[in-house]
């Protein structure tokens, strides 16, 4: 992970991200929101806290999760840091940088440490800052990044100009190459570091000069807090080269650019170094406004350098405006956090500005203690400018007040004797140029005193120094007309790369854009080719049309079998649908017509009624599109989209809608070949079951034939026995032994009479249970297992009368609400069907009815038998009504059937057959509740 990024990789990474879904979105999340943090900081949250939520179902290793949840946290804690919330940001980052050693990640720890090290800045504490910033040094030289090792560095070396300027430049001013200077996510920091430097040095427009390029390489890697300092430097510069118009542009551009953000750091500097230069142009009022507001934003950041700076600016103003109440509270504050910072240039400062107050204030002998304290804070520091402006302030004291005479004085009097020692002590000042004002002043007290010779030379050293000053002041705003100048080539550069890099990004992204059409294209012609239905294709068409293009009209024409006509078989219109509609191919105005015929595409871009061929209740579009449907050399109709807009339809447009044509004509293709193998299979099935319907009929006419044929033969026979009785009767008389032996055969007929007849009529009883009778069966809560048993205990003696055995395990705890009525004859008919089927005479067989325990509100009932198994010819058979292997023979192909309908139909479950040579099993799959069932008016019944 970089530590910064170019815009260029930001185009890339943004324009991938909208198509992705779900976990597959963190790799584009992560570089985002890092690379989002100053550019877009409430978005790059949003993205983190994304991240965040997703990471735990994204099935990452724990290792890397760890690792992207560290990283996602040092995004919260630079929003943190940026807002002012110093403390949380550092507690997370701190957090981060925990989890970055646990993982040996030496490349997430510099980056904690690097936002820690700033945190510490801006809470003022500088001595920590500079241990993190070694911390991140080392880090990244552990990691071998080159690039964060410069950056750690170029910060270090930035704040040790502050302490020590040559000590700082005989230790860094060897430590950074060209080449660091050539990275822009370097260079920034680097030219920083030179920038400050020659400030120091007096160098104002060298240093203008690097701070512009650490301002470009800023906004470019994304580094919007350091472009706000570098801007704010600029103005600083352009002040002291006296072109405050330019410093006062180049303030605005960084208040410009922070007011967005909301940070109150970038925001306070921005209008306190703005207030200082509209004090030098003489606006005080404008500047008291700003420098409050300045204070009050900053009051967070109390602890920071920018806040004490806020108030030395803010004393100076007062002592100008000579309100030196408010300037001696101004300077009593900052002396407090000149000693909280251990800066001596503050702790000099503000002592100073007291002495100056308290001497308006006519308090002489605080104001001079209170100046003594500042010269010699500033002596032992070797600050001669402080020191100068220390005994100047001395100085005027005396002239206001009397106070005793210093001890060693050797001039006339005090005032002559403190402006004299600042005469010696800034001519040790290298280049410094005394200001006339000091050489009049020692004009002043010479005249006062009567020695008009010294009078006379201090006034002719006041006119030389205006002068030289004069002459400066041309050279300063040569050099700052110069450096604007560089300054404007180098922003039309920039702007120039910029325009490029946009250019490019531009192109990128149509590429990305064209990349995830094409992707999303992929997906949806997934989608439309798995339908087998014509209404569900035509459904996601219209559907993914609407989503894709402008479209107020959307439209099918499918050909009729001799391709004679086209006819409208969907059609949508302003979110209504068209009525059917038929086009005769030759209609010389039909677009759709012309389309087919010429089998290509056609477009209407701007039409007029003579351009559409208005089909009726359709409204007059002015855009149209007709694309042919076609697979292979067949034509199958034509697909068109209309929209009021002129132009709707560009070649983005068109290849989408090409696209979209050609996945529907496949899906339609493939879903006319559906149904007309559907159709196929039906009239199959049909031949099927009227086949079956013969063998049936063939069975139950040689079932039925049989009894009741000899109840016909034997009733034949009785109805001559009786006859012959009655001949016996009415003639010679009736034998005693003759009526015997008719009632003997009477008896013998009326058996086997009735046994014939009871066959046939349990076989007709039979084939009225096809259907279920829904309106007799009783629904209620009950015991699985107990139901279970109650029906095989009915059925043991027949088990064992056939030397065969069943197993039960049910658990005890399941109840259903549903009809333990047929699920009873269910299995009972499981158990005459292995019965009658499974097993041979020869040897006992085996049967066992288990049930899981439910899961998900459905319970899962096995009925198994280790017979011979089921034929696979016969499989697919075993649930049709009537079908059986044994009918003559005992069996009805009833059972199987009539069970099929109550497990699914009835008690709303699903039942599954597996067989093998090793047995079968039925598995019954139902629901602890039944669905609710509509009561029939009438039993239905099979006849």
């Amino acid at each position: 992970m970089d530590m910064f990024a170019l815009d260029d990789a930001l185009a890339d990474w943004e324009a991938a991200l909208p198509p992705l879904r779900g976990a597959a979105r963190l790799p584009m999340l992560l570089p985002l929101a890092w690379h989002l943090r100053q550019r877009d900081t409430p978005r790059a949250l949003e993205l983190a806290s994304e991240g965040m939520a997703m990471l735990p179902a994204a099935g990452l290793p724990d290792a890397d999760a760890q690792a992207i949840a560290a990283r996602f946290l040092l995004v919260q804690a630079e929003g943190n840091w940026l807002a002012g919330k110093l403390d949380a940001a550092d507690e997370q980052a701190a957090d981060a940088c925990a989890t970055f050693t646990t993982l040996n990640n030496a490349i997430g720890r510099a980056d904690a440490h690097w936002l820690r090290a700033w945190v510490a800045i801006d809470g003022g504490n500088h001595l920590r800052a500079e241990t993190e910033l070694e911390s991140m040094a080392a880090a990244s030289r552990e990691a071998g990044d080159t690039q964060r090792c410069a950056i750690a560095d170029a910060v270090n070396a930035r704040w040790s100009v502050l302490h020590d300027l040559p000590s700082a430049q005989q230790r860094w001013a060897q430590r950074f190459s060209k080449d660091d200077e050539a990275l822009q996510t370097v260079a920034s920091w680097v030219y920083d570091y030179y920038g400050l430097a020659a400030s120091q040095a007096s160098d104002f427009g060298g240093a203008a000069a690097h701070y512009l390029r650490c301002y470009e390489a800023a906004l470019e890697t994304g580094q919007l807090r350091m472009a706000i300092t570098a801007a704010i430097n600029i103005g600083l510069d352009f002040t002291l080269l006296n072109d405050h118009h330019a410093a006062l542009e180049w303030m605005e551009s960084a208040l410009d650019l922070a007011r967005p953000t909301g940070w109150p750091r970038s925001i306070g500097a921005c209008l306190m170094h703005t207030a200082d230069t509209m004090r030098r142009l003489g606006r005080l009022e404008a500047t008291g406004e700003l420098l409050q507001e300045a204070l009050q934003i900053l009051t967070p950041l109390s602890g920071a350098r920018s806040y004490a700076t806020a108030l030395h600016y803010l004393g100076d103003l007062s002592l100008d405006k000579g309100d030196y109440t408010a300037a001696l509270d101004a300077f009593r504050k900052l002396e407090a956090r000149g000693e909280a910072l251990r800066h001596a240039d503050f702790q000099s400062v503000a002592r100073r500005g007291q002495a100056h107050a308290l001497c308006f204030l006519d308090r002489p002998q605080e104001a001079m203690a209170m100046a003594e304290q500042a010269a010699y804070l500033a002596q032992q520091q070797a600050d001669r400018y402080n020191q100068v402006a220390a005994l100047r302030v001395m100085s005027l004291i005396h002239l206001r007040h009397q106070l005793p005479t210093p001890l060693g004085m050797t001039e006339p009097n005090a005032t002559l004797h403190f402006l004299h020692k600042a005469l010696a002590v800034a001519g040790h000042i290298s280049g410094y140029t005394l200001p006339a004002d000091l050489h009049e002043a020692l004009a002043r007290e010479y005249a006062q005193i009567g020695d008009y010779q010294k009078a006379y030379a201090s006034a002719q050293q006041a006119a030389a120094a205006r002068e030289k000053t004069h002459s400066q002041d041309a050279t300063n705003r040569a050099i700052a007309m110069q450096v604007q100048h560089q300054t404007e080539n180098a922003r039309a550069e920039g702007h120039h790369h910029r325009e490029l890099a946009a250019s490019e990004a531009r192109r990128v992204q149509v590429l990305q854009q064209t990349t995830s059409t094409l992707e999303r294209l992929s997906a949806i012609g997934q989608e439309i080719t798995t339908h087998l239905d014509a209404d569900a294709v035509f459904k996601a068409l219209d559907r993914h049309v609407q989503a894709l293009l402008p479209a107020n009209s959307m439209a099918v024409y499918i050909c009729d079998p001799g391709c004679d006509t086209i006819s409208r078989v969907f059609g949508m219109e302003n979110g209504q649908p068209l009525a059917n509609n038929t086009i005769e191919i030759a209609n010389p105005r039909a677009n759709a017509a012309r389309s087919l015929r010429e089998r290509q595409e056609i477009y209407v871009a701007d039409a007029g009624p003579e351009d559409i061929f208005l089909a009726p209740g359709t409204q007059l579009m002015t855009s149209a599109l007709y694309v042919p449907l076609l697979v292979g050399e067949r034509t199958l109709g034509v697909m068109t989209v209309q929209s009021r807009q002129r132009n709707a339809y560009g070649e983005r447009e068109r290849l989408i809608f090409r696209t979209l044509c050609a996945y529907g004509a496949i899906a339609l293709d493939n879903a006319e070949a559906y149904r007309q193998l559907k159709d196929a299979q039906t009239q199959l099935v049909s031949q099927e079951k009227l086949a079956a319907l013969g063998a049936l009929m063939a069975g139950v006419a040689h079932e039925l034939n049989t009894p009741i044929g000899n109840s016909l033969l034997i009733a034949s026979t009785l109805k001559q026995k009786t006859e012959e009785l009655e001949a016996q009767m009415n003639g010679p008389g009736l034998k005693r032994s003759s009526l015997a032996t008719y009632l003997e055969d009477a008896r013998k007929a009326h058996e086997l009479v009735m046994r014939g007849l009871n066959s046939a009529a349990n076989l007709v009883n039979s084939f009225k249970q096809v259907a279920v009778d829904r309106t007799t069966e009783q629904r209620r809560m009950f015991n699985l297992a107990q139901v279970s048993h109650e029906v095989i205990a009915t059925m043991m003696n027949r088990i064992r009368g056939s030397n065969h055995r069943i197993e039960i395990e049910v658990p005890e705890a399941i109840s259903l609400d549903s009809y333990p009525g047929p699920y009873g004859q269910v299995i009972a008919n499981f158990i005459n069907n292995a019965l009658l089927h499974a097993f041979t005479r020869e040897r006992s067989g085996s049967m066992w009815l288990r049930a899981q325990s439910p899961v998900d509100g459905r319970v899962v009932v096995t009925f198994r038998d280790n017979g011979g198994g089921i034929a696979p010819e016969h499989m697919s058979r075993i649930f049709d009504p009537f079908f059986t292997t044994k009918l003559g023979q005992g069996g009805s192909g009833l059972g199987l059937s009539i069970s099929y309908n109550i497990i699914t139909s009835l008690m709303g479950g699903l039942i599954t057959v597996h067989s093998s040579r090793d047995g079968t099993t039925f598995t019954l799959d139902l629901p602890l509740t039944a669905p609710e069932h509509k009561q029939s008016a009438t039993t239905q019944i099979y006849h």
